[in-house]
């Protein structure tokens, strides 16, 4: 019998884009797609545990208090749930361990790397070892950005695409390596799955406004060593339909917008990994 895969989209506390990517999970196939919050998480109602997929979505959690998303890892970091009194991150562990998929999106992306999930670089998960700080720019940056993707990166969710074009919302996306020897090995190991370019196939650039926040090396988008565990600061939930590209009026486009691939592959994935 063929495994019905899951997804769980964690909210609350300042996160507004759930719905959204919920619906994206949906379009993509997931059956059953669940909106959790953090406080039902922490109360213990729900578990990670009965879900395949688990989508960190974009937002400003506590209000970037600390830095963005600094309050909610460390909440995830030191909490446990009520009601079995296991410490909330054990569950994020248990999810990597059985090789299940995560993403995160902005907000969410901002959460993966400072609880260490990505890049985790010989698989030293919940160790931060680069940060997302605020953009050169200075202000908060709302724009459409085009992504060249690496063909030769482990990622699961970037399978069999190239040049993305997705609009990005944040006012700390600049990705840095804490150390010059991390964008090394991530350079050497494929971890990089997407750069900003100024034109459709372009090469990756410095250059305002197409890298929109001054990210190390045009870097928009990291994995883990295995490619399920998969951060990025632009917005594929935001792109599901031609309707939603900001020229659908004057281009001709496809009625499936590009960032449904991103979770067609996940779904893709998690119907056959078990």
């Amino acid at each position: 019998m063929a495994h019905t895969p899951s997804a769980a989209v964690l909210a609350g506390n300042g996160t507004n884009c759930e719905n959204e990517t919920s619906h994206a999970c949906r379009l993509a196939g997931f059956a059953k797609t669940d909106i959790i919050t953090i406080w039902e998480l922490l109360k213990g109602d729900y578990s990670l545990d009965g879900y395949d997929f688990l989508v960190l979505p974009g937002g400003f959690l506590d209000g970037d208090d600390l830095g963005s998303a600094k309050a909610q890892a460390n909440r995830l970091l030191h909490s446990s749930a009520r009601k079995t009194e296991e410490p909330l991150i054990k569950q994020f562990s248990r999810f990597i361990s059985e090789k299940k998929l995560m993403l995160g999106i902005c907000n969410g992306f901002q959460l993966m790397i400072k609880l260490g999930l990505v890049p985790a670089l010989d698989g030293n998960y919940m160790e931060q070892q680069a940060t997302l700080t605020f953009n050169d720019s200075g202000r908060f940056e709302d724009r459409w950005v085009w992504l060249k993707t690496n063909a030769q990166s482990p990622c699961v969710f970037t399978k069999g695409l190239r040049n993305l074009y997705f609009p990005v919302r944040h006012g700390e996306g600049k990705f840095v390596a804490l150390e010059k020897q991390v964008l090394d090995r991530l350079r050497a190991q494929n971890q990089i799955v997407l750069l900003y370019t100024e034109t459709e196939g372009g090469e990756p650039t410095m250059k305002y406004p197409a890298n929109p926040n001054g990210a190390q090396g045009g870097v928009a988008g990291i994995c883990d060593p295995t490619g399920r565990i998969f951060g990025l600061m632009p917005h594929p939930e935001a792109f599901l339909h031609r309707t939603n590209h900001p020229r659908w009026t004057r281009e001709e486009l496809s009625d499936e917008g590009q960032g449904l691939a991103i979770f067609r592959n996940a779904f893709e994935y998690a119907s056959t990994y078990r």
